[in-house]
């Protein structure tokens, strides 16, 4: 499922329009953003927890050429589903 299937379903079950929708996924997507941004987990009980992880530098090789090459510490975000949204894919 891509966005633009996302919204039409979400406009289908809460019977709101489109444009709308769009609205709403858009600030939930930007709201997560820019907690997470801020270093802040978004917890949603049931559902899930988005946070921000860091990883740790390391030793990798370039698939071209062969030659080893330090691969930077960076952060990166994450998803951690909760027990209800394990459970329903179950």
């Amino acid at each position: 499922m891509n966005k633009a299937m996302l919204i039409e379903q979400m406009a289908k079950i809460s019977k709101l329009p489109k444009t709308t929708c769009k609205s709403a996924l858009e600030a939930f997507i930007s709201t997560i953003g820019s907690s997470l941004k801020q270093n802040k987990p978004v917890v949603l009980t049931g559902f899930g927890t988005f946070l921000v992880l860091k990883r740790k530098s390391r030793v990798g090789v370039n698939p071209a050429t062969g030659k080893k090459m330090q691969i930077p510490a960076k952060k990166v975000p994450k998803f951690k589903p909760g027990k209800a949204l394990k459970d329903l894919v179950d």
